[in-house]
Parts: C-alpha cells; sequence; structure tokens
C-alpha cells in the first residue's frame, strides 16, 4: 500500500528547489524507465502495478492502478513511476564535435522535445543557460521519451562557455544567412534562443556565424518559427552535410 509519505516525496519532485536538494527526479512509464535503466542511471525508488515487466534485478514497490494516478504527473500513467538519481559532472566538459547551446529556453516542451532532437542527429551535449528550464522537470523528462538518457545536459554561465570555445558559434539570427546555401563545419557549437525573444543581446555578440532558416511564403507569414522545431531544421542541415 502506498504511504502518505511516499506520495508526499514524489509529489514535492515537481518542484525545482527539492529537486536541487535532494539529486532526485522522476520518469514514468515502461519506455522512459526502461531507457533509463540501460543508460546506467540509478533508481531511488520504483513505482509499479502488476502488469509492468521488470528488467532483471529491479525491486519495485508494487501498487495499484489507482495508486499510480495518485503519484504521477501524467493524464494517463503507464505502469511504472520510478524516481532516480540525477547525473553528477565535477567539471564543466569542453565543447566537442557538434553541440548545442539554450539561450533562455523556457518552455518545458520545448526542451524536452530539443533533447530528443538532439538524440535523433548524434549530438551528444547540450549546454544550457542559467535561466533554461530544468532538464529534470517532470514534463521534460517525459517529453524527451527516453532521450535524457542519452543526451549530457550541461547548466553553466553560457556566455563565458561560448568566449573560451574555439568551435565556431552558429547563431539563428534575422540578419544571418540561409542555412541551405552557407558553409557549414563538421564541428561547432550551434545557439538557438528564447521562445520570445530569441538569443540574447550578450551572447549575440558572440556569435560567428549568422544563419537563418528562409520562409518560402510571399507576403505575411509567420512571425517565427517554435524554438524546437527551428533546432531540428538547423541539426537536420547540418547533418546533411556530412
Amino acid at each position: 500500500m502506498l504511504s502518505k509519505n511516499q506520495l508526499k516525496q514524489v509529489k514535492l519532485l515537481e518542484q525545482k528547489k527539492h529537486r536541487q536538494q535532494t539529486g532526485l527526479f522522476v520518469a514514468e512509464g515502461p519506455k522512459v524507465v526502461g531507457d533509463l535503466f540501460r543508460c546506467g542511471f540509478k533508481a531511488h525508488v520504483v513505482y509499479a502495478t502488476t502488469d509492468y515487466k521488470r528488467p532483471n534485478n529491479i525491486d519495485c514497490v508494487e501498487i495499484t492502478a489507482d495508486e499510480l494516478r495518485k503519484l504521477s504527473f501524467l493524464q494517463h500513467p503507464q505502469q511504472v513511476l520510478a524516481v532516480f538519481y540525477m547525473p553528477r559532472l565535477n567539471d564543466i566538459p569542453e565543447p566537442q564535435g557538434l553541440c548545442l547551446a539554450l539561450d533562455g529556453v523556457q518552455d518545458p516542451g520545448n526542451l524536452g522535445t530539443i533533447i530528443r532532437i538532439a538524440d535523433w542527429f548524434g549530438i551528444e551535449t547540450i549546454y544550457c543557460s542559467q535561466d533554461s528550464a530544468d532538464a529534470w522537470n517532470p514534463k521534460v523528462v517525459q517529453a524527451t521519451m527516453g532521450s535524457i538518457a542519452r543526451v549530457n545536459i550541461v547548466y553553466t554561465q553560457l556566455k563565458e562557455l561560448l568566449k573560451k570555445s574555439s568551435l565556431p558559434i552558429y547563431g539563428t539570427l534575422l540578419d544571418g544567412e540561409n542555412v541551405y546555401s552557407k558553409n557549414l563545419s563538421a564541428d561547432g557549437i550551434i545557439v538557438m534562443g528564447n521562445e520570445g525573444n530569441g538569443i540574447s543581446a550578450d551572447v549575440r555578440e558572440i556569435v560567428t556565424e549568422k544563419l537563418l532558416i528562409p520562409s518560402y511564403r510571399n507576403g505575411d507569414t509567420a512571425e517565427s518559427l517554435n524554438v524546437a522545431i527551428a533546432t531540428a531544421i538547423i541539426c537536420a542541415e547540418f547533418r546533411r552535410r556530412r
């Protein structure tokens, strides 16, 4: 039987402050939980219904479907909810290969989708400004569909990181060059900006290569693309060139 204290401890993990204090986060559903286990994440506790096919050597607290609904952050819970330990970084890894940098991306759904995009295009590290959404928010974790297990998420002083890097710094800006005709390097840091304001002025000054995704509609058109969609288009073009 699920205790009131167990329920409380899971629900508190919706708060960033509590996640940071405990070093724990919530993942739900066989796909997301399974990917985290396969990638070596350590579980603090696993709550599961009897129809969950648990991996070998994984202990579960058996609960009913009604109890899972009380625990869950989802509208339609799926068999299992697990509380995992966050990965800990002793040092900020130096940017290598093709990386993403997120400058104030604040919507959890956008961040989760961008993590999933990075996984698809083989981008191993995403650097996030301190004012970006928290990657361990339950909504973000769910939106990644397990990709958060395979992509390193690093929160840092983004401006300082970019200034120190020897890689080309790409940014999507209105005065940029057409991404489909511009020369693109195999390695670099792709900066994506805030949903409403784009790349901040401080970071814009560090961008060495300005990119533009052209519109193909004459006359009135959408003001901009969703940041996650724009990220997918840019990453696809970088990889297509290789």
